[in-house]
């Protein structure tokens, strides 16, 4: 059976620690660490600090479900710097972040990190396959290290950005990582209702892609503004229902990064609405 968790982006008005404790009072028996300032940035955590988050998160008894290392805004933004920029020491950035993800997931004793797919192509010169060849020239540095640790790289296809399908993300792992086990899919809920993909249906279909599942609601126009469960026109009923039927024991982490400055109120509001829907998939 899969296990819900939620991250702690959603709580960037607050500390780390503040996140944590939140997360495991509404209930939720994993905890995502966002891996950029204000929290888990790698080169701010000595052993020390590390050690100490996991105690925290051990004595509350969460598991860290997945490390988030889609954002940089302490080298960029939301997205910059990306796989796919024009100056190899931007490409080098994300490379790196990535790598010293990778070693926080060791510590962490988790087993994903997901990552942006790519990055957005507007504002570039890039075409598809040029965006997509130069993308996995930079992710190949990056898989030796995490078939070392034990650690899946979660592509995750985003509205907007290189890799927006679930389609899109199987044509890129066949073409470059085809037999490569590290590399997976980390499965954005939110994000293929908003292009217009049945997320039931890509979870049936790609059962053996999806290493972690991201979970928020969106409205009925699939705009991608991320909404709690319930708020929205996604049916998380055939969502767990899916998971179920593929046998999935991974992770659901609820993503809900918009609502920072009610984010200890939203995390259990969205345990109480998700809690019946999972138990009910499984009666």
């Amino acid at each position: 059976m899969f296990r819900l968790a939620f991250s702690t982006n959603a709580f960037k008005k607050n500390s780390l620690e503040e996140a944590i404790d939140a997360i495991a009072a509404a209930g939720f028996a994993g905890v995502e660490l966002m891996a950029d300032v204000p929290h888990a940035y790698p080169p701010a955590l000595d052993s020390a600090a590390r050690m100490a988050i996991k105690r925290r998160i051990d004595s509350l008894g969460l598991i860290v479900s997945n490390i988030n290392a889609f954002t940089l805004f302490a080298s960029g933004d939301t997205y910059h710097p990306t796989w796919i920029e024009h100056d190899e020491h931007h490409r080098d950035l994300r490379v790196e972040h990535t790598r010293q993800c990778i070693e926080l997931a060791r510590d962490m004793q988790c087993g994903t990190v997901s990552i942006q797919p790519g990055g957005p192509l507007i504002g570039t010169a890039l075409n598809q396959k040029t965006a997509a060849k130069r993308f996995s020239e930079s992710l190949a540095r990056i898989v030796p290290l995490a078939k070392k640790l034990d650690v899946i790289l979660a592509i995750e296809p985003e509205p907007g950005l290189l890799i927006q399908t679930a389609g899109e993300y199987l044509q890129f792992k066949n073409a470059y990582f085809r037999d490569d086990s590290s590399v997976h899919m980390n499965c954005d809920v939110g994000h293929l209702f908003c292009v217009e993909e049945d997320p039931a249906e890509v979870i049936r279909s790609m059962p053996g892609e999806i290493a972690h599942v991201h979970l928020e609601d969106i409205a009925a126009n699939r705009v991608h503004q991320h909404l709690a469960p319930g708020k929205g026109s996604i049916d998380f009923r055939s969502i767990f229902a899916a998971l179920r039927d593929i046998d999935y024991h991974g992770w659901v982490t609820v993503e809900l990064y918009p609502y920072e400055s009610t984010a200890a109120e939203v995390a259990k509001n969205s345990m109480r609405y998700l809690r019946p829907i999972v138990e009910a998939s499984y009666s």
